[in-house]
């Protein structure tokens, strides 16, 4: 790597980082009541709720031509369900290096492997899935189910570091509250 493209890389960095933290002090005092592990993990519950009521909407779209309109429904929960949670616990799960303490960093980075190996695993599940039922079960829909099962997968995937985090992450001190 040359040294302009690893001055690009740092600059886009310090950039995040400050874009970051930017974000992070106008949102810190956002749900007050819902930033204690309690309330976290009632959030993360439900994040895993809605994803498993994702999946068995898109397993009903197979058989029933209407389930679409309950994804609709299902995914504004998700959508606030995860905003919720993100706010809650600091996007800590997407936050740049420079925003975060080495504690921070390491289970940030563990919780990002744990989640990609839920993104690999579900996505294979699913693509094999599809494959096997193409093979032999004729149904119109069944592309669209099967893009269903891709996405929830991938969702998963993408909000585990983010659950695990808020799952683990001790109350705050009441002097970093201020």
């Amino acid at each position: 790597m040359s040294t302009s493209d690893s001055n690009i890389l740092t600059r886009y960095q310090a950039y995040r980082t400050r874009r970051f933290l930017e974000n992070d002090a106008k949102m810190r005092h956002r749900l007050p009541k819902w930033r204690n592990q309690k309330r976290r993990r009632m959030l993360a519950v439900a994040v895993v709720v809605i994803l498993v009521v994702l999946l068995a909407i898109s397993i009903l779209s197979l058989f029933w031509h209407w389930a679409p309109i309950l994804w609709v429904v299902a995914t504004v929960g998700f959508l606030v369900s995860w905003t919720m949670l993100q706010t809650v616990s600091g996007r800590k799960s997407d936050a740049p290096m420079g925003a975060l303490d080495e504690w921070e960093i390491q289970q940030r980075n563990e919780a990002r492997s744990i989640g990609l190996t839920i993104t690999q695993g579900l996505v294979m599940a699913s693509v094999f899935v599809l494959i096997f039922l193409a093979t032999g079960y004729d149904n119109e829909r069944l592309a669209y189910a099967g893009a269903l099962w891709t996405l929830v997968g991938l969702l998963a995937g993408i909000c585990s570091p983010a659950v695990i985090l808020a799952w683990i992450t001790p109350d705050p001190e009441p002097e970093d509250l201020d």
